[in-house]
């Protein structure tokens, strides 16, 4: 049951463009530190001044095509788990941001479908384990990939180093 818990994502919604890249999700200039907190206080600021100010832990990042590309630093995900978001949902990922955000622990599920019916200030459900996100203010859902239980472990356990940790100690 707990498994299922850690799968379940509800928050409200910021939702952003397409082809949003490393450099706007965490600027070049904070790339001397690897302290989360630090990060998430500058995270989105290139494109949204107040974001930090308005999320709130467990709230929903969408979106648009290609998120995350750009670099391969693992800055960006990591400032955006920092800074509260739970999940990000998005029409598609740079292939480096889906493997880094999954890498440590950041839930992501590509849905062009939910990205379309998605605006912010909207109540965002997310279950990563059924594949299913629902627009708790309009009453629209749609459907995704569910996660693979490799993959549902890894977010479950907070990354990959923490899931292989886990691994080896009998604990999976």
């Amino acid at each position: 049951m707990a498994e299922k818990k850690q799968l379940f994502f509800e928050g409200t919604a910021f939702r952003y463009g397409d082809n949003v890249d490393t450099d706007v999700i965490i600027p070049a200039r904070y790339l001397n530190t690897l302290d989360p907190d630090e990060l998430a206080g500058h995270c989105m600021e290139d494109i949204d001044r107040d974001f930090v100010k308005k999320v709130k832990k467990g709230d929903i990042l969408v979106g648009g095509e290609n998120f995350g590309c750009g670099s391969s630093r693992e800055h960006a995900p990591l400032a955006i788990k920092a800074s509260g978001i739970s999940c990000v949902i998005a029409a598609s990922f740079a292939r480096i941001f889906y493997r880094n955000a999954i890498n440590i622990g950041l839930a992501i599920l590509e849905s062009k479908e939910a990205v379309s019916g998605i605006h912010t200030g909207n109540t965002v459900s997310v279950d990563l384990s059924a594949g299913t996100i629902l627009n708790r203010t309009t009453g629209e859902s749609w459907g995704s990939e569910p996660f693979p239980q490799f993959m549902q472990q890894i977010i479950n356990a907070g990354g990959l180093i923490n899931r292989t940790r886990l691994k080896l100690e009998g604990k999976l």
